[in-house]
């Protein structure tokens, strides 16, 4: 299967952890297991033999399926070192957990050597948007307070802010909505006014009437013409 793109939704921080120092973990151990055969390799073929064990659990065979592992696993290793084949993009929200499991997933990723430059950060919420709520104008605050330590500790990270939505994103059509606040800076509406959808759908209305203003002021014009010929005549 041939993708321009595969994109992992990966676990809770610590689990992700897990994952991607498997490969390593397994690399090493498949280096001991052949030392270990190097080392002993003649006893475990005594040891095969005596047991009765088939061809098919020789010793070679055994250990030529670990070096083809250790071969694949190597060059999954070399592709998520590699920048330009693997990045990995943080996913977050402005709290202060959430601050601090980011900072511990971007150090563990340098000590793997995995690329990572990208943060979203999810469930913002607007002070523009917020009316006379107390809890929110507080949640607003407490959220900017973070913010602000993000992008004092990510300087030079893309940071990309997504806001808190009323529902859930859910189904196609949601998906490429929302798909569109990671390509294009969102603009938090004032309290009471219209949604960027709203807007975007006044916007095409107007352009169709626009155009049936036009298409009516040239019927007219061309009556015009006709009278005007008429009279002529």
């Amino acid at each position: 299967m041939d993708y321009s793109t595969i994109v992992f939704d990966t676990a809770p921080t610590g689990h992700t952890l897990r994952l991607l120092q498997f490969p390593s973990t397994l690399e090493k151990g498949l280096g001991k297991m052949v030392a270990l055969k190097a080392k002993f390799g003649g006893i475990i073929g005594q040891f095969s033999r005596m047991f009765g064990m088939t061809e098919e659990f020789a010793e070679d065979q055994v250990m030529g399926k670990l070096e083809s592992m250790r071969a694949v696993i190597e060059q999954v290793n070399d592709q998520f070192k590699n920048p330009d084949l693997t990045t990995f993009v943080c996913v977050c929200i402005p709290e202060f957990l959430s601050l601090y499991e980011t900072e511990r997933l971007v150090q563990e990723l340098a000590k793997f050597e995995i690329d990572t430059h990208n943060i979203i950060i999810n469930q913002v919420i607007y002070k523009e948007e917020v009316m006379d709520s107390k809890l929110l104008q507080a949640r607003v605050k407490m959220q900017q307070k973070y913010l602000d330590q993000f992008h004092d500790l990510y300087e030079d990270f893309h940071i990309t802010k997504l806001p808190l939505l009323e529902e859930e994103v859910r189904g196609v059509d949601a998906l490429k909505q929302f798909a569109k606040l990671l390509l294009e800076a969102y603009h938090p509406r004032q309290a009471g006014g219209l949604s960027s959808d709203a807007m975007e759908a006044v916007c095409r209305e107007n352009e169709i009437l626009r155009k049936r203003v036009a298409a009516l002021e040239e019927e007219v014009k061309a009556l015009q013409k006709g009278k005007a010929k008429l009279y002529g005549d």
